[in-house]
């Protein structure tokens, strides 16, 4: 083995104790104990996954975000109009759920049907701070 190549069949002792199987950056053969990792960034000898899976997930990307500013802009505008204390701080934790959900469902690319369920599961908090900006009036 060259300084170039790397050992991909090395795990971390952090994957080890991290929930769904750990996250790693770099593919491993076989499991960490009976489970398998989830979540892991691309390394560069994984197989490419289909371009038409990925355009599919970043258009189902690219609409969250866009409802995401539409929200957004609802908001900020009935911000303007005075808005009680739990209206901002329930808007944001349902974007940034929306988004975990999102950065899971690139980060799973790989997996066969999780990244469908991240995104569909993406949709839901988003989907009801939609519903929170446009039921709330000034």
């Amino acid at each position: 083995m060259t300084t170039v190549e790397k050992n991909r069949t090395t795990r971390t002792e952090a994957a080890e104790i991290m929930p769904f199987g750990g996250w790693e950056s770099t593919p491993a053969g076989g499991e960490i104990g009976d489970q398998e990792t989830l979540f892991r960034f691309p390394a560069p000898d994984d197989p490419a996954p289909s371009q038409t899976r990925v355009l599919t997930m970043a258009m189902c990307g690219a609409a969250l975000g866009f409802s995401a500013v539409g929200v957004g802009v609802r908001a900020l505008v009935t911000v303007w109009g005075g808005v009680p204390f739990w209206y901002v701080p329930t808007l944001v934790l349902f974007a940034l759920l929306s988004v975990a959900f999102a950065v899971g469902a690139f980060l799973s690319v790989h997996r066969p049907v999780l990244p469908w369920l991240l995104l569909a599961g993406a949709t839901c908090p988003m989907v009801i701070a939609a519903l929170i900006a446009l039921s709330y009036r000034t």
